[in-house]
């Protein structure tokens, strides 16, 4: 049996011990648990899989990168930044706001791609350290500006937008409009339409990386670009002598994978939470690096992974959404410190038990001299 349909299992067992637990101790209506935890999974699975398709596309040409994170919180900040400077400057309702903020965001990931891919690509530092370096950078430098521009005598702007960045509004699928006439008078039948439809219904950025997993496998899978990309990461001398630019490619799929954990990170400020804290993202840069690992450098396989986490963090989000539901002698199981380990677990128990059975790209954290 090999890793995918491992990884496909765990998944699959991971998912239904989850919606067995909230299933057997929850009070309320089971298809309502489950479709909750389904609907949660997907949501919160969404900066895993941005973050984990920005090491995919890094290191299938060849670049190591563990700073997601420090991308991720990077751009988390200036999304939220640039969000508030058009209000507060220029008066914008929400939406150009956070519109604003979003590229904000993304530019601000791309930026510290393009960074990493200076020191590892141009003066071949070690792509390891490299990575800590934009990690640290970005602790410093978003904690240092989010005192100055917020908590500081002199702030230039308040803590909030009155219409908050965060109040995205879900994409709304009508199922439930176009299946009532079928459904007729059926109540069985309207609550399962119900129950699909809240969990189709997510906000944008969360649909968009769905998107994105696929355009992406496509793009590396059945595309020239991304035949010469993993040429680049795999064998960058033969890619060389064939005429293909190792340095430009390299390059370029770096600012890419800076841009796509942009994204990730405009998820917690701009989609998730409406504010900014220092350390928002949480280690969720290094859950993303262990979904790619998982999956095997693929964009579908790393996104299979990043439900897995998912799945683990929506067990903890779902035990609060039916505190009232749960029996008291299940109430442990409500303490964050307790359920909020399994992602962390999950990603010790997965690494230490697939190191070997995964296959890099063979170039990969090497660079090129050419």
């Amino acid at each position: 049996m090999d890793w995918k349909r491992y990884t496909f299992i765990f998944l699959i067992i991971t998912v239904l011990f989850g919606a067995v637990v909230m299933v057997g101790i929850s009070k309320s209506p089971p298809i309502l648990t489950i479709t909750s935890m389904l609907a949660t999974t997907i949501a919160v699975a969404t900066p895993l899989t941005l973050g984990a398709l920005s090491g995919v596309f890094c290191e299938r040409a060849g670049v190591v990168n563990i700073g997601i994170e420090g991308m991720m919180l990077t751009a988390a900040f200036f999304g939220w930044l640039g969000a508030i400077y058009m209000y507060h400057v220029f008066g914008f309702e929400k939406w150009p706001s956070i519109f604003t903020g979003l590229i904000a965001a993304i530019l601000a990931g791309a930026l510290m791609g393009l960074l990493h891919a200076v020191l590892s690509v141009t003066y071949k530092v070690d792509q390891i350290i490299g990575g800590t370096v934009i990690n640290i950078l970005a602790v410093g430098l978003t904690g240092f500006l989010n005192r100055q521009l917020f908590f500081g005598k002199g702030s230039a702007f308040g803590g909030h937008i009155p219409n908050s960045p965060g109040n995205l509004l879900n994409i709304h699928v009508p199922l439930t409009e176009m299946f009532a006439p079928i459904c007729g008078g059926s109540t069985s039948c309207l609550e399962i339409v119900r129950a699909i439809n809240s969990v189709l219904d997510q906000r944008p950025i969360a649909i968009s990386a769905i998107v994105l997993v696929f355009v992406s496998h496509y793009v590396l899978f059945n595309t020239r670009w991304g035949l010469r990309t993993r040429a680049v990461g795999e064998h960058p001398k033969a890619a060389d002598t064939v005429g293909i630019n190792v340095v430009k490619m390299r390059y370029i799929n770096v600012v890419i994978g800076g841009a796509l954990a942009g994204l990730a990170g405009a998820y917690f400020t701009i989609e998730s939470v409406p504010s900014f804290e220092p350390l928002l993202t949480n280690g969720r840069g290094f859950i993303s690096l262990a979904a790619m690992i998982f999956g095997n450098w693929s964009p579908i396989g790393s996104w299979v992974a990043s439900l897995l986490f998912g799945a683990s963090q929506a067990l903890q989000i779902n035990m609060q959404i039916f505190r009232d539901a749960i029996p008291p002698g299940w109430g442990f199981l409500q303490q964050a410190y307790i359920v909020g380990l399994i992602p962390y677990i999950l990603t010790m128990l997965i690494l230490t038990g697939i190191i070997g059975r995964t296959i890099a790209p063979a170039a990969d954290g090497t660079p090129y001299e050419k």
